[in-house]
């Protein structure tokens, strides 16, 4: 009798880990950067090369960081809800064009609008690795100390924004 009663408990573990499993969101891939200093980095603005954007000149404000690239499908689903989100200036929005080359990423700004007060350009991948970027669009925010609160993979919905984006940037603000 006991002989059959391993493989009985064996099984009844396994169904307890698909049960769980078949709840989780794929979306929701917890990364290790939440909580911790957003990766420094300084890179030149996509509009003006010449010039450099680097987290560390948000210091004090709660902020928002979007990597995206023209070539993205994803990027154009959640584009207009960014450029709507820059409109009502609830929170100030940073870009890091990722892979992609600048003119292709200047065009598509120009097409679809501009919700970035500035454009990081990661034309290489280096500083997208460092923040755990796997695939885009991926956004960030970053409180006031430059902490990552929270990491959003794929596109942002109006649901995302209005239920978890929002309520969390009007909290880190009032801290």
């Amino acid at each position: 009798m006991k002989r059959f009663l391993l493989p009985l408990v064996i099984f009844l573990i396994m169904v307890g880990f698909l049960a769980v499993g078949l709840h989780l969101d794929p979306r929701e891939v917890p990364s290790p950067l939440v909580g911790k200093p957003a990766p420094s980095f300084s890179l030149p603005i996509l509009d003006d090369p010449k010039k450099t954007f680097s987290p560390q000149q948000m210091l004090g404000q709660v902020w928002l960081f979007n990597v995206w690239a023209s070539w993205c499908a994803a990027c154009r689903d959640e584009h207009p809800l960014l450029v709507a989100l820059s409109k009502a200036n609830i929170v100030p929005i940073y870009g890091m064009d990722y892979k992609d080359t600048n003119a292709d990423a200047q065009q598509w700004l120009l097409q679809g609008g501009n919700p970035y007060l500035a454009n990081a350009t990661d034309i290489d991948g280096r500083v997208g690795i460092n923040y755990g970027v796997y695939g885009v669009p991926e956004t960030y925010v970053i409180d006031k100390n430059g902490v990552i609160v929270y990491k959003q993979i794929g596109p942002i919905t109006l649901e995302v924004l209005t239920n978890k984006i929002l309520p969390l940037v009007k909290r880190l603000q009032a801290q």
